[in-house]
């Protein structure tokens, strides 16, 4: 049990608590001696106990294993987790994991949240000064079937394709399904097809997906279900496209729409791509006049065309047509849509309007009204005034338009002192009718840009008299025909207006309050420039003496403004 080693060092075997004390080791040679002393402590061996042994859990569960050490009570002890052989490291798994340690002998380690990734072997290790022991237990994590292996295509129709894959792995809980699944540049993302056979069970490793459109490129991936849920889709399949067939589906809304004279305008909406079924997709558009027997056909090539007019100049206005619209591709001709009853084309207007006339109602507006006669065929929408300066020609005309039955528009922002010359068409979805003959209009001359100047004002209490120099237009503008007085209560905006022929005007300010006063000329153009603002206070009632009447005199020039101030007031005020 206890052995000198060759080179001197003592083993002890089984060491108990009789082999404690001080130990001396001694060498000696020829030319002495020399010794060491140690001094040795026999401790209990340490034991722990990992729980639970073996667990098996779904994805997205938690659980806690306990670590319980039993160790000499005089060694402190330490733990260590570990999966597969590895540290866990506790900051790098997002909180997947956490050690909890509750007492000096015992540790837990809290998994939440469990992936399919933290499967495996967890150890639990405690280390004291005196020896080291671990434990482990097994951790199996069920959850959703992993992706398929790679899809292959076996075989391609028309509408069908053979597929093929592998399983992926069940991850403790057999496949129990299989879902297919596909995608072509018209499908808003991966959809399920229908197979045959309708369900593909778990242990089946090819299906057929069936009513494919023809000529269209596919993309198919598989997707495995077992009792815990859906797993990953397996990756994508090459890209096939589908065998070429004749087409099966018709243009839908079949409809007359409005044309000129003699003609009649076929519509519909055109077949998507995805439903031509091969190259050369095209469309027949067959007609007969209303009680007739035999089609006319005719072929439309190219597969975005919405519409077909045909033209017969013996053909009356509103004419019923039986039509039907057919689509063909080089495989052959496929259906046709269902028969309706359409009308030819009644026309664009044919009579110009009458009546016409243009006023003059201001600098910038021109006001434009007529008649139209009533037409069995060409019904207008609306009309379309057409206006031109003198110097212009009629190409440079500017163009608005009514909708309905108005027989008048209000023409804006037109140049002062301006002849215009002006024209009124009817138009409908089927075009534009004869103009109306030519009138002309000029609109007025600008206003006068001079305001009233050198205003007086006397004010005796609530009344305010005005008076101010006459303003004289330049030869280009309109002549004064009056004058507006406007004035509102300071922080108002709309104001009073009184309009007088003459250079003065009386103003009463009916409330209390600092009104502001102003005044300028009233031409055939419109209103002419406005004088300064003059802010007048208005006295709460009573008779007012002369001690508040006061005259004031507002001198303008080009330059500046003066206010002059004459106070009325006798000496034995102050």
């Amino acid at each position: 049990r206890v052995t000198i080693l060759p080179h001197g060092s003592l083993r002890i075997l089984n060491a108990s608590k009789s082999d404690e004390g001080r130990y001396l080791c001694q060498g000696v040679n020829v030319f002495g001696s020399a010794e060491i002393i140690a001094s040795v402590s026999v401790k209990e061996p340490t034991r722990i106990e990992l729980t639970p042994k073996k667990i098996e859990l779904t994805v997205g569960e938690s659980i806690v294993l306990s670590c319980k050490a039993l160790h000499d009570s005089t060694m402190e002890v330490t733990f260590y987790w570990t999966l597969n052989g590895q540290p866990i490291d506790f900051e790098k798994e997002g909180g997947h994991f956490e050690s909890i340690k509750a007492q000096a002998s015992s540790a837990d380690l809290m998994i939440r949240n469990i992936l399919l990734m933290h499967a495996g072997r967890y150890g639990c290790r405690v280390q004291t000064a005196a020896d080291t022991v671990s434990d482990e237990t097994e951790l199996l994590v069920r959850g959703p079937p992993g992706p398929p292996g790679v899809v292959i295509v076996e075989e391609i129709t028309d509408t069908t394709a053979t597929l093929s894959w592998s399983p992926g792995a069940d991850n403790h809980s057999p496949i129990s399904l299989y879902n297919l699944q596909a995608r072509s540049p018209f499908s808003l993302g991966w959809q399920t097809v229908k197979t045959v056979p309708d369900l593909i069970s778990g242990d089946m490793e090819s299906a057929m997906a069936v009513e494919l459109n023809p000529w269209v490129e596919y993309e198919f991936r598989v997707v495995a279900t077992n009792k815990i849920g859906t797993g990953d889709p397996s990756a994508p399949s090459r890209v096939i496209r589908t065998n070429e067939a004749v087409p099966k589906t018709p243009p839908a809304n079949v409809s007359g729409r409005s044309g000129r004279r003699h003609e009649l305008v076929i519509a519909w909406e055109p077949v998507s791509e995805e439903f031509q079924s091969g190259e050369g997709f095209g469309y027949i558009v067959a007609f007969r006049p209303n009680g007739t027997r035999g089609w006319k056909e005719k072929m439309v090539t190219s597969s975005d065309a919405s519409k077909f007019i045909y033209r017969d100049e013996s053909v009356p206005p509103l004419t019923p047509f039986e039509v039907k619209v057919g689509v063909y591709n080089n495989k052959g001709d496929g259906p046709f849509s269902p028969i309706v009853v359409i009308c030819s084309a009644e026309g664009e207007p044919t009579a110009a309007p009458i009546d016409v006339k243009a006023t003059s109602l201001s600098v910038s507006e021109i006001l434009v009204a007529w008649k139209h006669i009533k037409e069995s065929l060409g019904r207008p929408q609306g009309f379309e005034v057409g206006y031109w300066k003198d110097m212009q020609q009629e190409e440079a005309a500017e163009k608005v338009k009514t909708e309905g039955n108005e027989s008048s528009i209000l023409l804006t922002g037109l140049e002062g002192n301006t002849l215009y010359h002006l024209t009124v068409r009817a138009y409908n979805a089927a075009g534009y009718g004869p103009p109306s003959t030519a009138v002309h209009a000029a609109t007025k001359k600008s206003p006068p840009s001079q305001a009233p100047g050198n205003i007086m004002w006397i004010q005796d209490g609530s009344h305010v008299s005005l008076g101010w120099e006459p303003v004289r237009p330049l030869a280009n503008e309109s002549d004064v025909m009056g004058y507006k007085v406007l004035f509102r209560q300071e922080g108002q905006s709309n104001s009073q207006v009184i309009e007088t022929q003459k250079t003065s005007a009386v103003v009463l300010l009916p409330d209390v309050g600092v009104y502001i006063i102003e005044v300028c000329a009233v031409s055939e153009g419109g209103d002419g420039t406005a004088s300064p603002q003059i802010r007048v206070p208005s006295f709460s009632g009573g008779k007012v003496t002369s001690a508040q009447s006061t005259l004031h005199v507002l001198s303008t020039s080009s330059s500046s403004v003066t206010l002059l101030l004459a106070l009325m007031v006798p000496s034995t005020s102050w």
